[in-house]
């Protein structure tokens, strides 16, 4: 069953601080009776115990305890992996996927991570950290936390990072490679990092690194359908509360979760 899992931490952003504050507004959003809960895919998401809610984590979000917040986050994902749930996260920088996947490894050793971002996320290091939210995915693919890595949307890609995608062996469709229905013909089990900067800052501006040029909310979706793999969890990072204007992306958060839930519910139907 997908359990929800708030995150409330952005200590590892470069930029600006804001998404700790995103779980709590991705879940009024998503309680808002502007809309249903019936997926695209004509699934009632918001049936009895179509998925769980598991709360907010209780985090330092402080720079010289970032090691215990990350312990706490993989501990946290690992018990409800541990309970045969699949951890759906909200919230927090894109760091946060670091600690995530090391829970998961250990039960989907063969997972593949589909990643819709703005940016790549694979620095060997920035501004002298290795947990930047900048990092995370050097991180991952180093240790072998994932079989696979297909990243989709990226727009900001620069020789460093493109060096580091050569030696991963990680699959980039940049935007000007959109639609790439095909390269999500995943099968076997999957892993979704939706970070919110992959859509254009004209639909979710509530973001702390606004990147021109992105995805419409349409074109995100279509891609979240496309996948054929069994997703067994999930990730919403990056969205910031700070940053929005009328609760435009926290609305736009809550539809990507509802998407997204409704794929993995409706796997088991």
């Amino acid at each position: 069953m997908p359990t929800l899992l708030g995150i409330p931490l952005d200590v590892n952003s470069s930029y600006l601080r804001g998404p700790a504050g995103a779980p709590v507004k991705i879940r009024e959003a998503w309680r808002s009776d502007a809309s249903n809960k019936w997926s695209e895919l004509g699934v009632d998401v918001g049936a009895a115990s179509a998925f769980a809610d598991a709360g907010d984590l209780h985090l330092s979000d402080s720079r010289d305890k970032v090691a215990d917040d990350f312990a706490e986050i993989e501990r946290a994902v690992s018990e409800l992996l541990e309970k045969a749930e699949q951890p759906v996260s909200l919230g927090g920088d894109h760091s946060v996927t670091y600690p995530i996947l090391k829970a998961f490894a250990r039960h989907y050793p063969e997972l593949t991570i589909v990643h819709f971002d703005a940016h790549p996320d694979l620095y060997d290091e920035f501004e002298g950290s290795r947990v930047s939210h900048a990092c995370p995915f050097a991180r991952i693919m180093e240790e072998r936390l994932a079989k696979r890595l297909v990243q989709i949307g990226i727009r900001t890609l620069n020789r460093h990072q493109r060096e580091q995608a050569e030696k991963f062996g990680v699959e980039i469709v940049p935007m000007s490679g959109l639609p790439a229905y095909d390269q999500l013909n995943i099968h076997g089990l999957t892993y979704i990092s939706f970070d919110m900067d992959v859509l254009d800052p004209a639909f979710a501006p509530g973001i702390s690194h606004r990147e021109p040029g992105g995805m419409t909310v349409r074109e995100a979706i279509a891609h979240l359908h496309a996948i054929e793999g069994t997703v067994v969890g999930a990730d919403i990072v990056e969205f910031n509360p700070e940053q929005d204007v009328s609760g435009t992306t926290a609305t736009v958060a809550a539809k990507i979760l509802k998407e997204i839930l409704g794929k993995m519910i409706g796997a088991h139907c």
